[in-house]
């Protein structure tokens, strides 16, 4: 194929700031036609503040000076949080059918019907979602977070635009799902769209772009391929963001037994590991609507640290909001300790909800962006354990800097902590809680490298202090999975494989289960796409 250089988007010298505080100071970049240009950088180095700027949209406030360069004059974006920019009101269908319907206009009226229903679908496959016309039913908080993300991708390929903004677009998915995006980028490249990449999931980025700007505190600090980046690093910021990437070391403890009837899915469970059970899920069946979206026959969750994986769809977040509450659309029994707990938040004691926990994977929308962090913090002490409210702020702020918030940062709001200070936050205020159970929804997913591999650690400390918790973890990443004593394997709403994470991590019994957990992207694969 052949590319016009000139044609190519970017920005020169691009500086925006808000109140003298620079967020992004100095930035160039070319994002030539049917290349993917990436940027890589901590969380708030200035990525998304750059892409957007594509777009000719900037922070509410903010002064812009420099030259944005569109030569296509449509730009297609997917967001790092893709609820954001779904309607929750309307279903999916809908949503598309409104993007779809200005481009079929030309058409005679007997013939936009079917012209706009099967450009959608035709969109819904490209964006990777092969059930795409059982979900255009359902409404965007039906759908998991990867659901949503590619929803997203299918409206801004279905726009017809020549550039592609895509921030974080595997960040948070399975290694299955992480491989058909990236695929699909290519293709979208090969196509002759040009792509700008904002990610954190180096692997990636080292597998598809073409080249690799490495952005610190708003300013590109170094640039080139990815094979001179990884193989000859020569700024200190970029070799400490590559070097970031190691698993960490799961936390010591005694390992878990196998028995028979742990790793036999939909055997009732019995002996030690169903005696010690935290939490026991039996014969639950939960349905969005009429869609029964989850069959699990057993589950056990012991004291200690559990991963459930699965592929984006399968039913994990369905699972977890089972067990906090916050979905009760289920038959059967989730028991805490033995005893059945209520399938609505509203029917649960305060004892019962600060027994259940939950960390959101967006923990920006999961605070009050007018309210101090502390305060929110504190909250949870005195709403769940009638703590008075001198003795809960002083508990908050001790839970606060034991995680790494010093008190000068939880007095300010939300707005100004990065992704990774609210994720702090939110596992300070689950902690001040003291429950029994703490469920972390993909928290670690759309964090840098630095940023992940500090929640991992914080991750494994909390196993070692709170030797009564039952950590449970929904997750894609296999290094923050490799944190469990016992993992589970959810696709299409079924358990397909639980026992102890030693066993599935090395000798993994169902096929899922070894795509899921294998240990990078194949570099090979992808590379080969883009060629």
């Amino acid at each position: 194929m052949h590319l016009n250089e000139s044609e190519a988007a970017g920005v020169q010298d691009l500086r925006v700031e808000i109140d003298g505080r620079a967020l992004v100071d100095g930035v160039s970049l070319r994002v030539p036609p049917g290349r993917i240009t990436a940027l890589i950088g901590a969380s708030g180095s200035g990525k998304t503040t750059t892409g957007l700027a594509l777009l000719h949209e900037h922070p509410p406030g903010a002064r812009v000076t420099g030259e944005v360069r569109v030569p296509d004059g449509l730009v297609g974006y997917v967001p790092q949080h893709p609820a954001a920019v779904l309607n929750p009101a309307r279903p999916i269908a809908a949503l598309l059918q409104d993007i779809a319907r200005t481009q079929v206009r030309h058409l005679p009226r007997r013939d936009r019907r079917t012209a706009i229903r099967d450009r959608i679908l035709r969109a819904l496959a490209q964006a990777r979602l092969h059930d795409g016309e059982t979900l255009l039913h359902r409404y965007p908080h039906q759908l998991s977070g990867g659901q949503q993300q590619r929803v997203v991708l299918a409206q801004a390929l279905l726009t017809g635009a020549g550039i592609l903004v895509a921030d974080e677009p595997t960040t948070g998915q399975d290694a299955v799902t992480k491989q058909q995006i990236a695929d699909q980028l290519a293709a979208v490249a090969r196509e002759g769209i040009a792509v700008l990449l904002l990610s954190h999931d180096l692997e990636v980025v080292r597998a598809l772009a073409d080249h690799v700007h490495v952005l610190r505190a708003g300013r590109i600090v170094e640039s080139g391929t990815p094979e001179q980046l990884w193989n000859r690093p020569q700024h200190s910021w970029t070799r400490t963001l590559l070097t970031s990437v190691a698993p960490t070391e799961p936390p010591e403890g005694p390992p878990v037994q196998s028995t028979d009837t742990e790793t036999q899915v939909g055997d009732t469970a019995s002996g030690p590991a169903a005696a010690t059970a935290v939490l026991r899920v039996r014969s639950l069946i939960a349905r969005h609507g009429r869609a029964t979206v989850l069959r699990t026959p057993e589950l056990l969750l012991p004291p200690g640290c559990s991963a459930i994986m699965g592929r984006s769809g399968s039913g994990k977040t369905t699972l977890a909001r089972c067990l906090a509450g916050l979905h009760r659309s289920y038959d059967g029994e989730i028991l805490l300790d033995g005893v059945a707990l209520p399938r609505s938040l509203r029917d649960r004691t305060r004892e019962q909800l600060a027994a259940v926990q939950y960390v959101f994977q967006d923990s920006r929308a999961a605070f009050d962006e007018h309210r101090p962090v502390l305060d929110q913090v504190a909250r949870s002490a005195v709403r769940l354990r009638a703590a008075p409210r001198t003795e809960a702020l002083a508990e908050a702020e001790r839970t606060l800097h034991t995680l790494g918030l010093p008190g000068d940062l939880v007095r300010r709001r939300p707005t100004e902590l990065s992704g990774g200070e609210l994720q702090r936050a939110a596992l300070a205020r689950a902690l001040l809680a003291r429950p029994r159970v703490l469920i972390c929804d993909e928290i670690t997913s759309g964090q840098d490298a630095v940023t992940r591999r500090s929640l991992r650690t914080l991750l494994a400390g909390l196993v070692r202090t709170h030797p009564d918790l039952s950590l449970v973890l929904i997750t894609h990443d296999r290094d923050t999975a490799t944190l469990a004593t016992r993992i589970a394997v959810l696709d299409d709403g079924h358990v397909v494989e639980q026992g102890p994470a030693g066993q599935l991590l090395t000798a993994p019994q169902h096929p899922l289960t070894a795509a899921l957990l294998q240990p990078a992207p194949d570099v090979g694969v992808m590379s080969g796409m883009r060629d």
